[in-house]
């Protein structure tokens, strides 16, 4: 069977299918089955007069059944472990990472209305919209996986999708010292640190692994703990911790109605009797209510947000703070540094990996600049003959300067 007669094919027995009509009234959770069986039925009865052996008939069932109520092509791609993004810029070219490397595959959709068919199921099960009038939206699959979405007039060329995959089983501390991403005197220090209830903030660039990393962090808590998570697509997967309570951030609808943004969140939480407040990402004016939080009571909240640099994600902050409210910028230092313990900088490097880079003791004040103590930096001593950076995260050789948090917190 040809390319052509093939997809025709699929066309004919997806008609078929929403036809009969069979599924309606049917719960959520037995439609899978029940379509299954009805797309065999209905393949059966349009391939009995052709020579396809049981192997490709399955093949057209899972093709049908894919763009029915699954990710159409992806789905090959969500199921193998060893692809961490895949990155559609319209139709026709698809790019997955494997291995930290990008590369293209030879796959695409048949046309852009299969593609957009995709996306719309994609973001309604969270019942959210995009559209021309709405062209860029985030969303998530049911495993979790983070979806970025843009549409015309923003896309020029077609719809473009990027799916950060999150693998199936989340990443242990374990894993990453066995990944050498960190050595296991930092791993055990931020472990006392997260018990020590300190308020961290890890930053990075992106494709760093900022919420990877703050997934693991959060695995430290003590699970009786009382924990909000804030996220605008919620990603973050606590085992550890039973008293959860997960917020998620809402667009605006069509008519420019109804958002609820971080801001809004983070004050309602406030509301909710948290131990500790977790922000999967910080990008604007919810910065100051960020901070207000972790400076009045809140002890061992995290947050993250993009930056090169330690340096850097503290003079973001400073311009994040006055987009919410025009305050001297020695004021909004003073906050910063009372707020936030630790700075953990993650990088990306050229071969494709994600280390810990820099670990950094917020000090506070002096002479209207924070004060920042080293604990821990990444020193790179060369690379392997496959082209793999070879270094380590060493400690500076100074010492922590505020153990208040911890006397107080673990004797």
């Amino acid at each position: 069977m040809n390319t052509l007669s093939r997809n025709d094919l699929i066309k004919e027995i997806k008609k078929e299918v929403i036809k009969k009509r069979e599924l309606a009234n049917i719960p959520e959770a037995e439609i899978d089955n029940k379509l299954i069986s009805l797309v065999e039925e209905v393949v059966f009865e349009k391939t009995c007069h052709l020579y396809l052996d049981i192997s490709e008939k399955k093949r057209l069932v899972d093709s049908v059944f894919n763009s029915m109520r699954r990710m159409d092509i992806l789905e090959p791609l969500l199921n193998d472990p060893s692809i961490t993004e895949i990155m559609i810029n319209g139709p026709d070219n698809i790019f997955i990472e494997r291995n930290g490397r990008s590369e293209k595959i030879p796959l695409h959709f048949e046309t852009k209305e299969q593609l957009e068919d995709m996306i719309q199921r994609i973001v309604s099960r969270i019942n959210r919209s995009v559209n021309e009038a709405q062209p860029i939206v985030d969303a998530r699959l049911p495993d979790g996986s983070r979806v970025n979405v843009v549409l015309y007039p923003v896309a020029i060329n077609g719809p473009l999708v990027t799916i950060r995959k999150f693998a199936k089983k989340p990443l242990t501390i374990e894993k990453l010292i066995e990944y050498k991403a960190i050595t296991q005197e930092a791993a055990s220090f931020l472990e006392k640190l997260v018990k020590a209830k300190y308020n961290l903030f890890i930053c990075g660039g992106t494709g760093s692994g900022k919420t990877t990393f703050l997934n693991v962090l959060s695995n430290f808590i003590p699970s009786h703990e009382r924990i909000i998570t804030i996220e605008d697509s919620a990603e973050l997967r606590l085992s550890s911790v039973d008293n959860l309570a997960r917020l998620e951030t809402r667009n605006a609808n069509t008519e420019g109605h109804g958002e609820i943004p971080m801001k809004a969140l983070i004050k309602t939480s406030l509301r909710m009797r948290p131990e500790r407040i977790i922000v999967g990402e910080v990008r604007g004016e919810e910065a100051l209510d960020m901070l207000q939080a972790m400076n009045t009571g809140h002890d061992g909240s995290m947050s993250t947000g993009h930056a090169n640099s330690v340096k850097d994600m503290l003079t973001r902050l400073e311009t994040m703070v006055l987009m919410a409210a025009p305050l001297p910028l020695e004021a909004i230092r003073k906050q910063i540094a009372s707020s936030i313990d630790i700075m953990i900088f993650l990088s990306r490097f050229r071969d494709g990996n994600r280390k810990v880079t820099e670990i950094t003791e917020i000090l506070g004040c002096e002479n209207g600049e924070i004060k920042l103590n080293p604990l821990f930096s990444f020193s790179e001593d060369g690379k392997s003959p496959d082209g793999r950076i070879i270094g380590s995260l060493k400690p500076t050789g100074n010492r922590l300067v505020n153990t208040i948090k911890i006397k107080q917190n673990l004797g």
